[in-house]
């Protein structure tokens, strides 16, 4: 996603800088359906009999609230110093989290944009415990096609988009909760498999190529497919198999020190980056010569990481802790 929004930035005009950008990053929103995929996964597999539906949304509250707050006051300071106007509808109901039912770019994209996934998490997250025991309940030989018909509906949602607007159509596939709930409960269907032995697919390193294939095929796909379908399969064999690969305590370079920290600060970096992507570019003026335009990239890349680790320092790891009534470690 940063490389995505730093693409978008209109930081630089050069045809040899903005065409390596595109071709690394042009689909670098398709990282999206990783990330729902990933948190069905992950809450699913760390899930523990007996715990209550209030603790889950206070812990999910503790983990998600904080620096959400604090990056929502952030990007309307950063909104007031680069005198853009913004709205109090579209203000208000991105602070609540509810600015992805609505299908009006002012308030899904409004504030702080990144801020809509978790929107869509937060949806997620209220349904999860009605979700998971429906899920544990599905007899085993029948996850597969369980799975498979997660997949087809991905693939299926699409298909509104031959009846609908351009700019609703955009919507329901790639904002909607609902819609993207799917990536969620392919997740937890994943996880449910991979416990019970029941996934049989390819390795890490077949999985991570196909997931390259798929990316760098994105921008020949049909735009609503390559919103999200295009790249949920693969994301969802490559998820698989890293927790196969976990599972059975195989080498990994996914647990090497600097990625493990890069995880750690990843949604704070996530919160953040746009907004820096934004400030770097504007305090980068009309667009620079190529020398300038590569230290503006190095320098957005260097204070998201630096704004990520803060925040994470700061608000993430004390309030999770103080929030959740749980001893948060890391």
């Amino acid at each position: 996603m940063f490389g995505f929004h730093v693409h978008h930035s209109g930081l630089t005009d050069d045809p040899v800088i903005s065409g390596i950008l595109g071709v690394l990053f042009e689909a670098g929103a398709s990282g999206v359906p990783f990330f729902f995929v990933l948190s069905g996964m992950v809450l699913t597999w760390s899930a523990r009999p007996g715990t209550r539906p209030s603790t889950f949304w206070r812990r999910r509250a503790a983990r998600v609230l904080p620096n959400h707050v604090a990056t929502w006051i952030g990007v309307l300071a950063l909104l007031f110093v680069l005198g853009e106007v913004f709205r109090t509808g579209p203000a208000i109901s991105g602070l609540f989290l509810v600015q992805a039912w609505f299908p009006d770019e002012a308030y899904y994209f409004g504030g702080n944009t990144p801020a809509w996934s978790l929107s869509c998490e937060l949806a997620f997250y209220a349904a999860f415990p009605l979700l998971l025991p429906l899920v544990r309940r599905i007899p085993g030989k029948r996850l597969w096609a369980v799975a498979v018909a997660m997949f087809g509906g991905i693939w299926l949602v699409p298909l509104a988009t031959l009846a609908l607007p351009v700019d609703l159509g955009y919507w329901f596939v790639w904002i909607f909760p609902i819609t993207r709930a799917l990536e969620f409960a392919l997740g937890m269907t994943i996880a449910v498999m991979v416990r019970e032995g029941r996934w049989h697919g390819p390795g890490l390193l077949p999985s991570g190529l196909l997931v390259l294939a798929a990316y760098l095929t994105v921008p020949y796909v049909p735009d609503a497919w390559g919103w999200v379908a295009w790249m949920a399969g693969p994301y969802a064999v490559l998820i698989a198999a890293a927790a196969v690969a976990d599972v059975r305590g195989s080498r990994s370079l996914l647990r090497a020190p600097v990625l493990v920290w890069l995880g750690e600060v990843s949604f704070a970096f996530y919160l953040v980056h746009q907004s820096v992507v934004r400030l770097v570019a504007w305090l980068a003026g009309d667009q620079p010569q190529a020398p300038l335009a590569l230290a503006g990239i190095a320098a957005m890349l260097a204070l998201a990481v630096a704004a990520a680790w803060a925040l994470y320092r700061i608000v993430e790891r004390p309030l999770e802790r103080r929030l959740s009534g749980a001893r948060v470690t890391g």
